[in-house]
């Protein structure tokens, strides 16, 4: 048997997925990052197939005919739609591996610190429908913590803030281990919906989620800038019906997203408080390391360090770093084993 496993894990494509609201990420052993793309399913709805999946069927997003809908089936970090988290996920590792292996992989994928047993129990549904041999789960804050080389396995104190699209994982890792988490349902997405929210009162327009992402990438931030801009957007008036244009300025974008930011603050103050003193100690030394798409947004880091009085350091590439630290989990197995999450083995 022991012979057998072997084998199979010689010559399956084993896989560490970071499976996000916003985007869904694929390591493939042996290769490194194979695809990056968002977590987005155009379904038809007369036939119930699947129309596209990915970059594909994000573009489709608020502009399908009435019988064909864009879906994203992850909310908030977790799987909100079942069957189509299932459709996705099988497309994904079908792009991933080029090579057919009649051997299925393993499957390593990480998910929210706060993930309740459901929640664990759809994640892993998903990955054996969707083809995986057996699946390892393992919490988003350790997966970017050895993703950006930080020492979790030594008795010292490494803060990690992920800021996701469905979620902020905030924790607190020494000795392989979390010793203090706080999980918010708070991200990108809701700094997106307070934008549209934040237009639709301000000036009776409405615009779409894409349109609102992209006001906080072009002129968002969380604290003052030099210069203050502007940028136009287009949307539907919602008095007239009409399509309109209107200009808008970064003054006005940061108050919309100050409530979902100061939630976010006075979740990583929480975790300090809960912090032990001797590990409380290294953060001070050591700062804390920052994440995650929502880690992009500019003064983000300003705001906290200015909140915490400790210093904040946003890794190089915050996109990748859960599933370059999912893929390095999933190269040593053995060596991660008490990390990986209870009863997540199949």
């Amino acid at each position: 048997m022991a012979l057998l496993d072997r084998l199979s894990n010689y010559f399956s494509n084993d896989i560490a997925i970071d499976l996000g609201t916003a985007n869904t990420l694929v390591y493939l052993k042996g290769s490194g990052i194979v695809l990056n793309e968002p977590s987005v399913v155009a379904v038809d709805q007369k036939t119930k197939k699947v129309y596209a999946v990915g970059a594909e069927a994000k573009t489709m997003l608020g502009k399908t005919p009435d019988h064909i809908t864009a879906i994203r089936p992850m909310k908030d970090g977790v799987i909100a739609d079942f069957d189509i988290t299932e459709v996705m996920l099988r497309e994904f590792i079908r792009k991933a591996q080029k090579k057919r292996f009649f051997i299925r992989p393993r499957i390593v994928v990480s998910v929210p610190s706060g993930i309740t047993e459901v929640e664990r129990r759809a994640v892993t549904d998903s990955c054996q429908n969707a083809g995986a041999r057996q699946v390892y789960l393992v919490a988003e804050p350790i997966a970017a913590a050895i993703g950006v080389g930080l020492p979790v396995d030594k008795p010292s104190g490494n803060m990690v803030i992920d800021i996701g699209g469905g979620t902020t994982e905030i924790a607190v890792i020494a000795l392989n281990g979390i010793v203090t988490d706080i999980s918010i349902r708070i991200g990108g997405d809701e700094m997106d919906e307070v934008i549209v929210q934040h237009i639709k009162k301000a000036y009776n327009l409405l615009i779409g989620d894409q349109t609102a992402e992209h006001v906080k990438m072009v002129i968002g931030s969380a604290t003052k800038l030099k210069q203050e801009e502007e940028m136009e957007i287009k949307g539907r008036d919602l008095v007239s019906g009409i399509p309109k244009t209107l200009r808008i300025s970064s003054v006005e974008i940061r108050e919309a997203l100050a409530e979902p930011l100061s939630q976010i603050t006075a979740a990583v103050k929480t975790a300090l408080e809960q912090t032990p003193p001797e590990l409380a100690a290294d953060i001070v030394d050591r700062g804390i390391v920052m994440m995650g798409g929502g880690s992009l947004l500019r003064g983000i880091d300003r705001l906290l360090k200015d909140e915490t009085n400790l210093p904040i350091n946003v890794v190089e590439d915050p996109l990748t770093c859960v599933v370059l630290g999912s893929g390095r989990i999933l190269q040593n197995l053995h060596q991660y084993e008490r990390i990986i999450m209870k009863n997540s083995r199949f």
